[in-house]
């Protein structure tokens, strides 16, 4: 399978008809975050080359988050979707509170943190609405219903049209949605991180909850492009920082021989690495909806192209085998206190 020659997109549902938070979007979508920060050197203009390359290719699933630069993200989503905003399903993100200078205040889920959080986004979007808004992280300091009471507001004015978690427990997702139907969860999910699948998903799909997983490819790893003395392509990053440390020493050593195994099995398949744990994250269920990050064209191509694999029941039993679902190393972050549970 190459990445020159993708295949025009299906769509998949995210929410419930019957409680009127159902969302189409595409099969895929797409993770803005590394254009402006984190992963390597901000790249603007690339960045929205590939949105304006996802857009032809039937990607229009576009995830920002009010953080991301901080604040240049949603300025450069903006940009990238001017003149063609019907075709986009726009979701951004707040509640992971940051300064002019990128200094991080903290997680903010007070009412009128979000109110004002909301009206600043749509500013940098340049839109009048957003399609799905995110709590970033759960405020511990607020109880939620009060936070998703201050979104149920944007709703009524017509700011947002539908609602979603990131990083969420069981818990506290149930109350967020006795307050206001939630559409989505958005969190990270992939061949490497599976511990939602003991309590978080079976909640979501009995409340008709999508997933949207971030980080599918394992932040990059799976693709098999990061090695012991590089960042993806080569670039230093926030990766190789203590605050993730599955790319730390013993534990990247034990992960890249994890990936070992998966390139072995996508070359039988002929496809790449990357696409083949995308395609698996597509094959565990028709309301999952990853959203691989990327600032360039090619690997936005190749990863459409996951979007044509089809897994068999042995395929998906050979990559659980070749990825048992405790053999990573590392937590996922050096901090995990921010991770409600």
């Amino acid at each position: 399978m190459t990445s020159s020659t993708p295949t025009p997109l299906s769509t998949r549902v995210l929410g419930s008809t019957d409680l009127g938070t159902d969302l189409t979007v595409s099969v895929l979508g797409l993770g803005c975050m590394g254009m402006s920060e984190f992963y390597g050197t901000p790249d603007e203009a690339g960045g929205i080359a590939t949105i304006h390359r996802a857009l032809d290719l039937g990607v229009t699933f576009l995830d920002t988050a009010d953080m991301y630069g901080p604040f240049t993200n949603e300025k450069l989503v903006g940009r990238a979707i001017a003149g063609r905003r019907d075709e986009v399903v726009v979701a951004t993100k707040f509640g992971n509170q940051r300064g002019p200078n990128g200094e991080r205040l903290g997680i903010n889920g007070s009412p009128e943190y979000v109110r004002a959080a909301c009206d600043a986004s749509l500013e940098r979007l340049g839109v009048d609405h957003i399609d799905l808004y995110y709590q970033h992280r759960v405020d511990q300091s607020v109880p939620i219903e009060e936070t998703v009471g201050a979104m149920a507001e944007l709703v009524q004015a017509g700011k947002v049209r539908r609602l979603g978690l990131s990083e969420a427990g069981s818990e506290t997702i149930r109350r967020a949605h006795a307050t206001h139907p939630i559409t989505a969860l958005q969190t990270e999910y992939s061949l490497f991180t599976r511990d939602l699948e003991d309590e978080v998903l079976p909640s979501i799909r009995a409340l008709g909850i999508g997933l949207v997983p971030y980080s599918p490819l394992g932040r990059g790893m799976l693709t098999g492009t990061i090695t012991a003395d590089t960042g993806a392509d080569g670039e230093a990053d926030a990766r190789r920082s203590p605050y993730f440390p599955r790319f730390q020493g013993e534990a990247l050593t034990t992960n890249l021989g994890l990936v070992e195994q998966v390139k072995s099995l996508a070359a039988d398949k002929g496809c790449t690495p990357g696409q083949l744990a995308l395609a698996w994250v597509l094959g565990q269920g028709e309301d999952v909806v990853p959203i691989p990050g990327t600032k360039r064209v090619r690997y936005l191509e190749e990863n459409v192209g996951a979007a044509a694999l089809q897994l068999t029941a042995q395929d998906l039993a050979a990559l659980e085998v070749a990825v048992p679902r405790d053999a990573v190393a590392g937590d996922r972050y050096g901090d995990m206190s921010h991770i409600d549970r």
